[in-house]
């Protein structure tokens, strides 16, 4: 029927398509998932407040552009010498990042409250400036005077080293703009608010709008930037994961609360090596990078102790010497304690298990406090076997032979497991004057001794212990 009824008709058709037109789509800034609607909650990943408008349903697409302003060129005709590292004149840092650092490269820093973050960078923020290059400082956190206060204690004044506090990203970029510097340090990128974008610093807009305006401007200038980020209470990176995507290094630094070490570990890198570790002792005059950290790890003792063993960790590829120890107590409870510092819990209860049913040894009424010196954790397996022989040290009082090490892997079935690195672990311990080794036997042996090391190989617990005691 034509009339005004079909005209009618006709309209609201018209007008419930262009509604649907330009319906608002929705995002989240964590996964990608997309929805009609927004949400307080993402469906993909479950992550709260990370679903924000991006545009119309019916915005046209990207179209391709007329000219190129850089036309491409063959890889084998680019200029490699751009990127090549830069060394910081810190050991430990130039190690973890590969070499140094590269020109144009954006670094993040993670870390907890209170580990050392800040003044690393400034420590290196002062070196690469007294090599003559210009370094800008972006605090967003402290006051000038307070970073001067702390310059001045870790002796980090340079006279290319400027310092500004800021927390608008627009005025950074412009103070970046005047100086042209060759280093930025951005202390934190969860600090730092653009007026451009909506919400508060610190929230997932805001932190994806800084991390690409940074990164914007590194690349064109070919400055290197570093980022300090904070964590969340579980340890992971604050802000969203696109923030790991975009940079090109994240460095990982921990440490415990109330001990000196800090290590530093890179998780990603796209210029070196993610299995390098740096050591760094924190001191009321800074921060210095240690090169051989393993006397922090064992006691100084004239006379062997029972219940103590001497272990080889690898923290990424650095072998490490760390002490084990552990105190066994007879007990009237029901329940013996099970004490543990630096160790794994679970994996300490596995191994007197293992001792009890394996090796027969009663273990059941006494209580066990096994721990580390230094405040050095010790996650990997290759500990098992040092953890082990100090709990039958202390069980039958009997100290082990001086000047050895032991390591390895122990099963549920006593068996004790090859683990990777056994030459690299030997020769770490030779070199800080160890001379007999306890290792599990492996397919094609220990690999080349030094001359004077006597290295004996295991199958199994018992044999371990047939063999010390």
């Amino acid at each position: 029927m034509v009339g005004p009824s079909g005209y009618v008709c006709g309209m609201a058709t018209k007008t419930s398509r262009s509604a649907r037109a330009q319906a608002p789509a929705y995002r989240c800034g964590e996964c990608g998932w997309t929805t009609a609607k927004w949400v307080g909650r993402c469906g993909e990943c479950q992550a709260w407040g990370t679903v924000e408008e991006t545009s119309t349903a019916g915005a046209p697409r990207t179209t391709a552009a007329t000219t190129v302003a850089l036309p491409a060129q063959r890889i084998a005709d680019v200029d490699a010498t751009t990127a090549a590292y830069q060394p910081t004149e810190v050991g430990e840092l130039d190690r973890v990042l590969g070499g140094g650092l590269v020109p144009g490269a954006v670094i993040l820093v993670a870390g907890e409250p209170g580990v050392g973050k800040s003044t690393l960078l400034l420590d290196v923020a002062a070196r690469v400036a007294r090599l003559g290059k210009t370094v800008l400082y972006v605090t967003g956190e402290e006051s000038s005077a307070q970073v001067k206060l702390r310059a001045e204690r870790i002796g980090a004044l340079a006279d290319s080293l400027y310092l500004t506090a800021e927390s608008d990203l627009g005025q950074a970029l412009g103070q970046v703009e005047k100086l042209e510097p060759s280093l930025l340090i951005v202390d934190s990128v969860q600090t730092l608010s653009s007026a451009a974008v909506d919400g508060s610093a610190g929230g997932v807009t805001q932190v994806r709008e800084v991390a690409a305006s940074l990164i914007s401007a590194a690349k064109s200038r070919g400055m290197t930037t570093l980022l300090v980020g904070h964590v969340t209470k579980d340890g992971s990176i604050a802000g969203p994961r696109l923030l790991e995507h975009l940079v090109d290094v994240v460095c990982q630094f921990e440490g415990e609360r109330h001990s000196r070490l800090r290590l530093m570990r890179a998780v990603k890198n796209r210029y070196g090596p993610t299995d390098e570790v740096g050591c760094f002792d924190l001191t009321d005059s800074g921060i210095v990078g240690l090169a051989d950290p393993s006397g922090l790890f064992v006691s100084r003792t004239k006379e062997p102790v029972a219940g103590t063993c001497i272990t080889v960790t690898l923290e990424g590829r650095r072998p490490l010497l760390a002490e084990v120890q552990a105190l066994l107590a007879e007990t009237s409870n029901a329940q013996p304690r099970r004490a543990t510092s630096g160790l794994d819990s679970s994996r300490v209860s596995m191994l007197l298990a293992v001792l009890q049913r394996r090796a027969s040894l009663q273990l059941h009424k006494d209580d066990s406090y096994v721990a580390t010196v230094g405040g050095v954790k010790l996650s990997e397996p290759s500990t098992d076997l040092s953890i082990a022989l100090a709990i039958a040290s202390a069980k039958t009082n009997q100290p082990l032979a001086p000047r050895m090490i032991a390591f390895g892997e122990v099963g549920l079935a006593g068996e004790v497991r090859p683990v990777p690195g056994i030459t690299r672990r030997i020769l770490e311990a030779e070199r800080l004057g160890f001379t007999h080794a306890v290792v599990p036997e492996s397919p094609n042996g220990p690999g080349p001794i030094p001359a004077g090391f006597t290295v004996r190989e295991v199958t199994t617990v018992t044999e371990a212990l047939e063999l010390l005691f």
